[in-house]
């Protein structure tokens, strides 16, 4: 139908995974869009029936159905290429009921006209209809007049997006909806036993203790040779990007499995966008004592270079262990998001020195000589002194694990980057006032007569 399309072109954004591939979407999305550039409005794209499966497609109508109560105004999308369907005489009967503005959006009308098609889908029985053409920008600015000409009172709605941006990432089938739900305290996306449920990136936000947070659901990443979708490889490169969108990343990991090769590619990912890590065991109940004793000792074994990770050990099917993951990712955004100053770094940096003097290169002493912070989320620390570029990887994980320790960072990577001071005046040539200019051509002369005095006494 194109709601995934009408959606982004409404928000200006590319939010909505789009295809041309039925039931792509199958969960709630949130935008959020402008009328006239100065009336904001919230905009929830919605999945249509696949045909699946019976139990997805009863989901994916909860879920709409969810989307319909929360909205003032419901776009209701049929699609003028295949004509008015017997489908879409259930859903609107299904709508009419509702109680709710609903506008009839004929969308793809781009060689039909629009009498034609008004015509033909008449029978629906909405007295509001419109024919546009998502893909093409045709009637977009006509569909808004109509939504919102007879709103006089306009609510600012919710920011989407707001507070802690909460990443979870992991393998097909590692419990990430079945989490986010949890969290939320409602069925906020589709939840399946089966992989591959979730396809699009899923901003969801909420507020708990007073504290604003958005959560990112996102399609399980396999390994790259059993991609084969053009769909996958869509949801992958969204789930790439929700890592660098979020401020603290969950990794889930299925304690059933361990830890694999592709978690460890996704956790590579995640170091590399320097984003604050939370690992989650999930289906942590299922395990016996003797299982879980392995797979702590897993942990330890191939986890060790991300010691300044939190792991949490959960149940999101029944809820074991969920509420400890707030204080782990508030601890983990206020760490990646905190302030140093340049006087304390400085001080850390001269006590370091002080303990562990930097090697001989070449007969001379590397000289590290203030640091400051430069950058966050992950914190960056800018060390800058002389042949910097020397520094030996050994003394640059010293400094990395003092200032760790120290600055007591936790959940998040911290970055050190060195640069060499240059000399300011290297190139520069003084420029003398007309007295000095003098005052050295007298010496100059001066030093010449005292030179030939001395020759001349030298030779008689």
């Amino acid at each position: 139908m194109g709601k995934s399309t009408l959606f982004n072109r409404l928000t200006k954004s590319r939010d909505a995974l789009v295809a041309d591939f039925p039931g792509l979407t199958r969960d709630r999305q949130y935008g959020q869009g402008k009328y006239q550039e100065v009336k904001p409005y919230i905009l929830i794209d919605t999945g249509g029936l696949s045909g699946e499966s019976e139990e997805l497609d009863s989901r994916m109508a909860r879920q709409t159905l969810l989307a319909i109560d929360e909205s003032d105004i419901v776009f209701y999308l049929v699609d003028a290429k295949q004509g008015l369907t017997p489908g879409d005489e259930v859903i609107a009967g299904q709508l009419r009921k509702q109680n709710k503005k609903v506008i009839l959006v004929i969308n793809k009308a781009d060689r039909v006209s629009p009498q034609t098609l008004s015509t033909e889908f008449a029978a629906l029985g909405f007295s509001e209809t419109i024919a546009t053409s998502a893909e093409h920008n045709r009637g977009i600015t006509h569909l808004l007049d109509l939504a919102f000409r007879d709103m006089d009172d306009w609510q600012i709605p919710e920011q989407a997006g707001r507070g802690i941006k909460v990443a979870l990432v992991g393998k097909p089938n590692v419990g990430k909806s079945t989490l986010i739900n949890r969290l939320v305290g409602e069925e906020r996306v589709v939840v399946m036993d089966m992989p591959g449920t979730t396809r699009d990136s899923i901003m969801v936000p909420f507020t708990h203790n007073n504290q604003d947070y958005t959560l990112i659901d996102t399609a399980g990443v396999r390994r790259r040779k059993k991609v084969h979708e053009v769909i996958e490889k869509f949801s992958v490169i969204k789930s790439m990007q929700a890592i660098e969108q979020g401020n603290v990343v969950l990794l889930m990991i299925d304690a059933r499995d361990g830890v694999t090769d592709q978690d460890l590619n996704l956790l590579g990912h995640i170091l590399e966008a320097g984003r604050a890590l939370v690992i989650v065991i999930n289906k942590w109940d299922g395990l016996n004592e003797d299982q879980k004793k392995r797979i702590k000792t897993e942990l330890d074994m191939r986890l060790g270079f991300v010691r300044f990770s939190e792991i949490r050990f959960v149940s999101a099917l029944h809820g074991t262990g969920v509420g400890q993951l707030y204080r782990a990712i508030n601890q983990a955004y206020q760490a990646a998001t905190s302030k140093f100053s340049t006087p304390y770094l400085t001080r850390l940096l001269e006590h370091a020195v002080e303990a562990h003097q930097l090697p001989l290169v070449r007969g001379r002493r590397i000289k590290l000589r203030y640091a400051h912070q430069g950058g966050q989320n992950p914190p960056v620390i800018v060390i800058h002194g002389n042949q910097t570029e020397l520094v030996p990887p050994s003394y640059r994980r010293y400094l990395m694990n003092l200032f760790i320790e120290k600055l007591e960072i936790t959940g998040t990577p911290l970055r050190l980057e060195f640069k060499t001071t240059s000399n300011p005046y290297a190139g520069k040539k003084n420029v003398l006032t007309e007295r000095q200019a003098n005052r050295r051509k007298r010496f100059i002369r001066q030093v010449k007569q005292s030179e030939k005095k001395r020759k001349y006494r030298k030779n008689t």
